[in-house]
């Protein structure tokens, strides 16, 4: 027997709704991070930070290391030195803008290496359990045990001061928190049926972990990113806030909040300039993290 017209309308209205709702999953995690009004606002500053770190030290008006004594401490505005200068006559906006690309680039960088190294060792780790998930359970939770500003001095000592010795002590602690999360993810992964059903099938190992296990740990691996991103900015700032980070003529974040702090009472800006653009992206970053960990957590999903 048909369906009347008005129940055919009603399964047509509800497949066309079904059909609707089927985004893709770029689109439904764009769909999630705009319904997240927060999240979207820190994905646009964090976005702007980084078109700023790759174009904006091509964009400085002055060279940030020239000195110019005679123009020391002009306060902003100014129509040549537009958040004005520091105690060396050097432009605080042009200094700003390579700052920015320092700290954007390390915070990168140093959590691309972790990311890497904690993901290879935690597949490895959950995949194959046993001895093998010993050892490398042991290792990590060893190194997540060492206090960063320890190890910084340690390796700093060692190498010198400077950006590669901040990259190496926050990568050096960063990697097992990686890997103590994507282990847990591929522990839980590699009883699922996909899983089974390529062992069955006769694929490798690294065929299984790689092609069928990793891409399901990297929402997790994703949303764990940007809060370190964010740690790892902070990390490099504190260091260069005491020296053992970025050194002169090159500028950090970190470096110019603690070069203008003997003079907060009568220069203020030249350490709250750098120290409000450290608070913003630190927050912009914390906001996207939120977000991404909504979208892809199915547990903290809501029916929108």
């Amino acid at each position: 027997m048909s369906a009347t017209t008005p129940e055919r309308e009603q399964w047509e209205d509800k497949a066309a709704k079904l059909e609707a709702t089927q985004l893709s999953p770029s689109r439904e995690a764009l769909r999630r991070l705009w319904a997240n009004k927060l999240a979207f606002f820190g994905g646009v500053i964090v976005l702007i930070y980084i078109l700023t770190a790759i174009i904006g030290p091509t964009l400085a008006p002055h060279d940030y290391a020239n000195q110019e004594l005679s123009d020391a401490r002009i306060p902003p505005p100014d129509a040549t030195y537009p958040l004005g200068t520091d105690a060396l006559g050097r432009d605080v906006l042009s200094r700003l803008l390579k700052a920015i690309q320092v700290s954007v680039f390390v915070g990168l960088g140093t959590t691309a290496i972790a990311l890497v190294i904690g993901t290879i060792v935690g597949l490895i780790a959950g995949y194959h359990r046993g001895k093998v998930d010993t050892v490398l359970n042991g290792l990590t939770e060893m190194f997540w045990g060492f206090p960063l500003i320890l190890i910084a001095v340690i390796i700093i000592g060692v190498i010198g001061p400077g950006l590669t010795g901040v990259i190496t002590a926050v990568a050096f602690i960063n990697w097992a928190a990686f890997a103590r999360v994507v282990r847990g993810e591929t522990l839980g992964l590699r009883e699922r049926e996909f899983v089974v059903g390529a062992r069955a099938l006769g694929k490798s190992d690294i065929h299984i972990m790689f092609r069928h296990i990793l891409p399901n740990t990297m929402p997790a691996v994703l949303v764990m990113a940007s809060f370190y991103v964010a740690f790892a900015i902070i990390a490099e700032a504190g260091l260069s806030f005491i020296g053992l980070g970025a050194q002169e003529p090159l500028p950090s974040l970190g470096q110019m909040v603690s070069d203008g702090r003997d003079l907060l009472l009568t220069n203020h800006w030249l350490s709250t300039i750098p120290g409000l653009t450290i608070v913003l992206l630190i927050l912009s970053l914390n906001a996207l993290g939120d977000g991404l960990r909504d979208i892809f957590d199915p547990r903290l999903r809501t029916e929108r």
